[in-house]
């Protein structure tokens, strides 16, 4: 995991400029992990794609969460699956349309292709304590592959990363 912070920044001049003086719509600090091997899963209740998870403390309540993945999925079986996008143990940025899609933000069925599934979404997280963002699978019956499809020739490799914006 990659943590960049940017806790306080310096003018020409060579003096400190605190957080609070920095303005709305800054990133304070970003991190990041890179999911480089494969993850399956057959279970028809979601589960943490182990691995493809990020944690953050922001630094004030009021801040926002930007949060971005990109996850490489297949589905050798054949099998209707989904992906979740979750804080801590909440699930955000679902859909309201439909009871599959309350459960699984994204769900599809192909038979062994692997595609690329993205997440943008700006959080609210309104605290200032240790935040985990994760992704969550399931899948309807056989199973699910992260990073990898029916074709185990080509890999392919998943990320998320969460950056505080100033509020």
């Amino acid at each position: 995991m990659s943590t960049l912070r940017f806790n306080t920044w310096q003018n020409t001049g060579g003096t400190e400029v605190a957080n609070s003086t920095l303005g709305t719509g800054k990133i304070l600090q970003a991190v990041s992990t890179a999911k480089l091997d494969v993850f399956t899963t057959s279970s028809t209740s979601l589960v943490d794609v182990t691995g493809l998870s990020v944690s953050l403390t922001p630094s004030s309540t009021s801040s926002k969460v930007l949060v971005l993945a990109q996850v490489s999925v297949g589905s050798p079986t054949g099998t209707n699956f989904g992906l979740q996008l979750v804080r801590d143990s909440t699930a955000i940025f679902t859909s309201t349309a439909g009871s599959a899609n309350a459960t699984a933000q994204f769900q599809n069925h192909f038979a062994t292709a692997t595609d690329t599934w993205t997440f943008v979404y700006l959080d609210s997280p309104a605290s200032s304590s240790a935040t985990t963002y994760k992704i969550q699978a399931r899948c309807g019956t056989g199973s699910v592959k992260i990073n990898e499809g029916s074709n185990t020739f080509y890999g392919a490799t998943s990320s998320i990363t969460a950056m505080e914006v100033s509020a």
